[in-house]
């Protein structure tokens, strides 16, 4: 829904001016405020400052009058909804809806005059076009919640949107698309800075649709129109109306972006991208997380550079930097942005703040909310219901997604560690990747493979060699690497893999027959380089040890 919140003054309240009515007016005073300072607060997206800040007027709702109450209901329920507190705005609708309140939001449709004539006061008006903002919120939080509910096509662009996004909720990604079409149909209005809007609306939203279906590239494209037309409307905001302020999405358009060039293997373009809501969103886990994935990506494709190089490499052991690992707790994230562009160093710092947000919120997680169990929370005060709402602007988060992200956050600090000679806290996170409840069969391997070459670094070799013994592979679900974007796509892959890994272990031992053995099992493409060049290297071993005639 466009935000056209605008701000209430004395003009609103003109009727008839009698001295009571005067006194009444006065008393007013410090509500009208109030929620002037809230309308403030929201257009320059400080959102829960704007909730504390109307709160209390909230909470005398029924002493406030009527047009006050409806002002006030409506702009909560909104606030409700921009910060993804979709369970205590179905609740807060619901409470909205009990008999001591249902005259907040009752209207008078006999006091309403026909659109051709200009003479209603400023109050009507404003009543009415509340009334409409309230019943558009209260759809919305119906479809955002998952409830069954019919949203009808009355030609208003929001509606049309919000059908799209009913459609998108469904799954129903090809209804999706062609309803956002139609709403295109009503960007082309007069008023410019409108159109922008909602033109970047329908762009994000259909870079969207696409980046689910996997359409990466044509994701992009619309991203690329949807930040063209934002930064119009950034770059004329001041020739614009206050209640059209709120309506610029950078953040947003720039973090979906963001996960179209990842996927489209584009780091350096991703890093930039996740670079600016992460300034803004720094309590953000998965914001964390995805920047260290554009640092990582960046470092393998530097590597796959300087292999193509020709060049004669030889066993040398370096030491990183130290990279001390904090104990999860919310202060000890460090909310710094390195601007040299993406690192292996930067990604550390990112996944250490990702691991501490995570490991906190998990600690804080509130089950009673969890889809699974809903205990109750048609009968709960508004106020005390819970969002898992930990990944501000996406939405709330699942307990399920939640681990799913600890171990994608472990496995990727263990392997960042390896590279960067932390040896120590690779080893830890992956012991503590092993130990994370329904652990994917893919990280369960990436947990042993990066454990057992800690422990090689370490010169801990013995109790390395267990940890590369393949006969566990076997026991793994081929399902899940073939579904994994990246390039162990088969269980025959993850056995070569394993067995090449064995193969240098018993090379370190001294072992090379039974290394040569390992090796003439590895034939996949995925370690026929690695293989080679181990080869080569026994070939040159043994050639120095045989005695020169």
């Amino acid at each position: 829904m466009p935000s056209q919140l605008k701000m209430y003054g004395k003009t609103s309240l003109a009727g008839t001016s009698s001295p009571t009515h005067t006194k009444a007016v006065g008393t007013l005073y410090s509500p009208i405020a109030r929620f002037n300072m809230t309308v403030i607060y929201y257009h320059r997206h400080m959102y829960q400052t704007a909730i504390e800040t109307l709160l209390p007027l909230v909470n005398q709702l029924k002493e406030l009058e009527e047009h006050i109450s409806v002002l006030v209901s409506t702009f909560m329920l909104r606030l409700l909804l921009v910060t993804n507190q979709l369970r205590r705005a179905a609740a807060f609708l619901e409470m909205l809806q009990l008999p001591e309140h249902k005259s907040c939001l009752s209207l008078n449709r006999d006091a309403l005059i026909d659109e051709d004539c200009y003479s209603c006061d400023m109050t009507t008006a404003n009543h009415e076009n509340y009334y409409c903002a309230y019943k558009f919120l209260a759809i919305q939080t119906c479809v955002l919640n998952r409830k069954p509910i019919l949203v009808a096509e009355d030609g208003l662009p929001h509606f049309a949107a919000l059908k799209a996004h009913q459609y998108y909720i469904m799954k129903d990604f090809q209804m999706a698309a062609k309803q956002l079409k139609k709403l295109c149909d009503h960007s082309e209005i007069s008023d410019e800075p409108t159109a922008k809007m909602i033109n970047a609306c329908i762009a994000n939203n259909m870079g969207v649709i696409h980046l689910r279906v996997r359409h990466y590239a044509i994701a992009a494209k619309f991203f690329q129109e949807a930040i063209s037309f934002d930064k119009h409307v950034a770059a004329n905001l001041r020739d614009i109306s206050l209640y059209q302020m709120s309506t610029t999405r950078a953040c947003e358009i720039l973090y979906n972006m963001g996960i179209a060039m990842l996927h489209l293997r584009r780091p350096k373009e991703a890093y930039k991208c996740f670079s600016v809501p992460l300034k803004t969103h720094h309590s953000n886990p998965r914001l964390w997380f995805r920047i260290s994935e554009a640092c990582i990506m960046e470092h393998e494709m530097k590597m796959l550079e300087e292999d193509k190089k020709p060049m004669i490499t030889s066993m040398v052991h370096t030491a990183g930097r130290k990279i001390y690992f904090l104990k999860p707790t919310k202060g000890n994230v460090v909310y710094s942005f390195d601007e040299s562009g993406p690192n292996l160093h930067f990604a550390a710092l990112a996944l250490r703040n990702a691991l501490t947000l995570t490991t906190y919120y998990k600690n804080a997680y509130d089950v009673t909310e969890d889809d699974e169990t809903p205990t109750g929370r048609e009968k709960a005060d508004w106020r005390n219901v819970k969002d898992n709402n930990f990944c501000s602007p996406s939405g709330p988060v699942s307990k399920k997604s939640l681990d799913n992200m600890l171990c994608a956050i472990y496995a990727a600090y263990s392997y960042v560690s390896l590279r960067l000679g932390d040896y120590v806290c690779a080893y830890e996170m992956a012991q503590e990747l092993l130990k994370a409840e329904k652990l994917s069969d893919a990280h369960r391997l990436l947990a042993q493979m990066y454990a057992g070459e800690a422990l090689l670094m370490m010169d801990k070799i013995d109790e390395a060699r267990p940890l590369f013994e393949p006969t566990f592979v076997s026991s793994l679900n081929a399902f899940d690497f073939e579904t994994k974007d990246w390039r162990v796509k088969s269980l025959d892959a993850a056995q070569n893999v394993v067995r090449y890994n064995l193969a240098v272990v018993t090379a370190m031992q001294g072992d090379i027959d039974l290394c040569k053995t390992y090796l003439s099992s590895c034939t996949h493409p995925i370690v026929a380089g690695k293989v080679l060049s181990l080869k080569t290297y026994i070939d040159l071993r043994m050639s120095k040890s045989q005695p020169q005639s």
